[in-house]
């Protein structure tokens, strides 16, 4: 027991002394976005696309995948094709916490980020979600916050509070919501509110406007319900 302890005592020294001796850039190289790394790798997405006669490097995704995830970067191809030596430190292909995607691939793709954060807490609640409905016929709902959209009962899934969601572009916390089908989904109302403040835009009533978000920050709206606008605010869209 002595020796175990004076074992793991030394471990952590020397875990602590490794990270003192380096760079903060380098420590950090997977936790952030990096407009460089982003830079570089819309180059080569453009190099690929104009020597494919229209190709776009990614890979190969179910038709029903939701639309903020279904365009994920094929890093293979582009290393394969000469057009990027390494993968960005911060790719989840690289030990990072992003999964580089694009918006629009087929007229102007757009080299963007998931957030695999969030993936990870959406996770470990989902677990939590497939025991409870297992053994009850309903899921836990809680209040209803539009026409079929919910919030959520964490305690009936054994939570003291209700799980972090931090967002990537305000780092604040959002809130989960639930689907009639007890599907999970983050609300992204709050950072919504703020970009339509923020940004120049000509969304109207029926438009999808989640787009505001990945246009004009480094980071795709993944896990999320459309949104509209009405009165100036952003609310979710009824489904036609």
């Amino acid at each position: 027991m002595k020796f175990t302890y004076k074992l793991t005592y030394l471990l952590v020294i020397i875990g602590l002394l490794t990270g003192c001796m380096y760079p903060e850039s380098e420590l950090s190289k997977n936790q952030s976005p990096n407009e460089l790394q982003l830079g570089t790798v819309q180059q080569a997405v453009e190099k690929y696309k104009e020597g494919t006669n229209g190709l776009v490097p990614i890979k190969t995704k179910p038709s029903d995948t939701p639309i903020f995830q279904k365009y994920l970067i094929d890093f293979s191809a582009l290393k394969e094709s000469n057009l990027l030596t390494d993968i960005p430190g911060n790719a989840y292909e690289n030990g990072g916490v992003y999964q580089y995607s694009l918006i629009y691939p087929e007229d102007n793709p757009q080299v963007k980020l998931i957030d695999l954060r969030i993936t990870e807490a959406i996770r470990k609640i989902n677990v939590k979600l497939d025991i409870y409905r297992d053994k009850h016929i309903y899921p836990p709902y809680k209040k209803e916050i539009s026409d079929g959209i919910f919030t959520i009962d964490y305690k009936k899934l054994g939570f003291d509070a209700a799980p972090k969601i931090v967002s990537p572009y305000s780092q604040e916390n959002l809130q989960l919501v639930m689907d009639v089908n007890g599907d999970l989904f983050v609300d992204y109302r709050i950072d919504l509110n703020n970009a339509l403040k923020e940004y120049d835009h000509s969304y109207k009533e029926g438009d999808d406007i989640r787009y505001i978000l990945a246009e004009n920050t480094p980071f795709l709206p993944v896990y999320s319900l459309p949104y509209t606008i009405k009165n100036g605010e952003p609310v979710f869209m009824k489904n036609k």
